[in-house]
């Protein structure tokens, strides 16, 4: 089968979409590739917050497929809003790479034993966190794709910029990476690609199950599931991390205020069987230690 695939003109957008692309091949299709630009890639100088928040990387490739101009679309999971728009759904989930975030360093790592230094993100969820360890740490905003923000921060005066690891490496710009920031709770869905696609069109859907990994599927819709239930939009700093050992979930999740001065951190695990009852549990947990005001709090920040 032909299939006609969407994607965004970045760098990391293509290489994913390559991958995809390739494992198709692999099964036998034809494939085109068709560029579409996003809201996002095309307002760099605003904090994603203030545009739309994620829907802002996914909304033109939505309405492509609903307008039946491409088959599919692939996207970095965590840009893909926890509620999908009508007659779209998640095809497939790909097995995740690192989910982490990473550091890359202007000067090395020295400045992480200094009393202040300037670290770039447009993340609120990092910002917080980051804050939370290094409260005399300075935060700035950047926008761009990864190559674009690693060039930024060597022509800057900043110490460094925390960017996901993932994407680091599939752009083949591992030897970037200073230090991996094993404390930071990452976005839900961090590290894997899904695949969106119509919900009517039963061919497609077909083919693409073929790619979907279980396991990554499963974690990744536990993490998504605490997001959501904490109604924790683009500005909210909320994170979660599922892992899957020998039938077992460990679910990790934090939600923060914005200058990192108050957190909520969750640590739970179960069965596999009791995947989406465990998200509902943290986010229960999270919520009775407080949770909601600190997401409304980043909501209201955002609106001022």
């Amino acid at each position: 089968m032909h299939i006609k695939i969407g994607s965004r003109k970045s760098k990391l957008a293509l290489r994913q979409t390559h991958n995809v692309a390739d494992r198709l091949t692999e099964l036998g299709h034809t494939y085109e590739i068709i560029l579409i630009e996003s809201e996002g890639d095309k307002v760099l100088d605003t904090p994603l917050s203030l545009i739309g928040g994620k829907g802002v990387f996914t909304k033109a490739l939505d309405n492509a497929i609903l307008n039946k101009k491409i088959d599919i679309a692939v996207h970095s999971f965590k840009d893909i809003p926890t509620i999908l728009e009508s007659n779209l759904e998640i095809g497939a989930i790909l097995k995740r790479e690192n989910p982490k975030d990473a550091i890359v360093c202007r000067k090395g790592l020295e400045f992480l034993n200094k009393d202040s230094a300037v670290i770039a993100t447009g993340s609120n969820r990092r910002k917080a966190q980051w804050l939370n360890k290094y409260p005399n740490h300075k935060i700035v905003s950047i926008r761009g794709n990864v190559p674009t923000r690693i060039q930024k921060l060597k022509q800057s005066k900043w110490d460094a910029t925390i960017l996901a690891s993932a994407g680091l490496i599939r752009l083949g710009l591992k030897n970037e990476i200073d230090q991996e920031l094993t404390w930071m709770v990452s976005a839900p869905a961090q590290g894997a690609v899904a695949i969106i696609c119509h919900t009517e069109n039963e061919s497609i859907k077909s083919i693409v199950n073929e790619l979907n990994d279980e396991d990554t599927a499963l974690c990744t819709s536990i993490e998504r599931s605490f997001l959501n239930i904490l109604n924790g939009g683009c500005s909210a700093p909320v994170g979660a991390h599922v892992t899957l050992s020998k039938n077992k979930l460990y679910l990790k999740g934090v939600v923060l205020s914005s200058d990192g001065k108050e957190k909520i951190l969750i640590s739970l695990k179960d069965d596999k069987a009791n995947g989406l009852n465990l998200a509902q549990r943290a986010a229960q947990q999270a919520k009775d230690k407080g949770a909601q005001k600190l997401i409304e709090s980043a909501e209201n920040e955002k609106n001022i």
